[in-house]
């Protein structure tokens, strides 16, 4: 489709001249606008590709003036028509920088030739804005990417330099707790350091990962039984996970938040999976959950499957997530307001996201400071 220009032009009989000669070359005239005020009402109401505007214009606003607003608010490209070319015109027109300029009385090969010239150098530079954009968005990134790993590295460094000089030059004076105190101080600071190192490579394997996204028949309910018992494993009786599945299998269940007309109730319908993905994202929800959650509160587990989809809600009875930080809370290296010094480096997240979208699934969150959290990942499963 041709691009839509906006024609304004006080002469009733060279406006429609105008969009004749227009609409013969293909382009769409919306309107016709014959003084300033009018021409900004119309740039507003049908955001013209171009707007073809006459200098001297009846009324309070001339077309200079209408121009400028145009451009400031709408970003439209703006070509003058006039039958005046003083120095003084011209001057007061380059202000406004417009894409051409075109002395009356004109021909219409010369009006076309302009309007295709103007509205290719206004999308070239709309590239170039857009390109401009994206590079300083990845400066951000970069920078924030390397205060993090400044950040996050040293203070496990720190902690395994420590322990381990103090190791070394006291350890005749040691008893064996302390011993194992500062070996077991190594240790975290270590697993802190391959987790971290995990979530960035993992960000960097995401194209790698379209090519590999592997979905095949998988066991859901074994699946995330043995899930629960290996993150129940590492937290210790910190914090309970409340497991409960419906529609996998044919077998009564607690919760009945789904019409049993919609389960899968066969054995034969295994959903379709990729385990490896699917792994990391409920071992980040969950893990996350129990992080940020006070040391004695559950957290609720729940799988639905049903027809064509396989349905996962992790809740918390944690800090939550302040509103102000939940719009950014899948952007790479993000942390919530809130976390104070809870170990993380926002990345997680963020990597769970794209996992989602491989699968061509959604994931959605509702959270309340104080309340706690909820995450909703719901997958398509054949």
């Amino acid at each position: 489709m041709k691009e839509s220009i906006l024609v304004v032009e006080d002469e009733r009989i060279i406006a429609c001249d105008i969009k004749d000669c227009l609409e013969n070359s293909g382009y769409i005239v919306p309107a016709i606008a014959a003084y300033g005020e009018q021409a900004i009402q119309k740039a507003a109401e049908f955001n013209p590709d171009l707007v073809l505007m006459d200098v001297m214009l009846k009324g309070d606003m001339n077309g200079i003036e209408a121009a400028k607003e145009i451009v400031a608010r709408f970003n439209i490209p703006v070509v003058y028509l006039t039958a005046y070319s003083d120095d003084n015109t011209l001057r007061k027109a380059k202000v406004t920088q417009p894409f051409g300029y075109i002395l009356k009385p004109f021909e219409e090969t010369q009006l076309i030739t302009t309007i295709e010239i103007a509205l290719s150098k206004h999308q070239t530079e709309s590239l170039m804005r857009e390109a401009l954009e994206k590079e300083k968005k990845m400066r951000e990134i970069k920078s924030r990417f390397v205060s993090m790993l400044s950040h996050e590295f040293r203070n496990p460094l720190s902690t395994i330099f420590t322990s381990s000089e103090l190791l070394s030059v006291q350890s005749y004076h040691l008893n064996e707790a302390k011993k194992a105190e500062y070996i077991d101080h190594i240790q975290n600071a270590v697993k802190r350091l391959d987790n971290l190192l995990t979530d960035v490579l993992l960000i960097g394997k995401a194209e790698v990962d379209k090519a590999q996204f592997n979905p095949v028949p998988l066991d859901l309910e074994n699946f995330c039984q043995g899930l629960v018992e290996e993150i129940q494993l590492s937290t210790g009786d910190d914090c309970e996970i409340i497991l409960t599945m419906q529609g996998c299998y044919p077998k009564p269940e607690d919760i009945n938040p789904i019409s049993d007309s919609q389960l899968l109730t066969t054995k034969t319908q295994l959903p379709c999976l990729d385990e490896r993905l699917l792994r990391h994202i409920l071992t980040n929800l969950l893990s996350n959950a129990i992080k940020y959650s006070p040391e004695g509160a559950a957290v609720r587990f729940d799988l639905f499957c049903v027809q064509g989809e396989a349905i996962f809600r992790i809740q918390d009875e944690g800090i939550g997530i302040p509103e102000a930080d939940q719009e950014n809370l899948f952007t790479s290296f993000y942390r919530g307001s809130n976390v104070g010094k809870i170990p993380g480096n926002g990345l997680g997240l963020s990597i769970v996201k794209h996992y989602v979208e491989l699968h061509q699934g959604e994931i959605t969150f509702a959270s309340k400071v104080g309340m706690g959290t909820t995450f909703i990942v719901s997958l398509p499963v054949e």
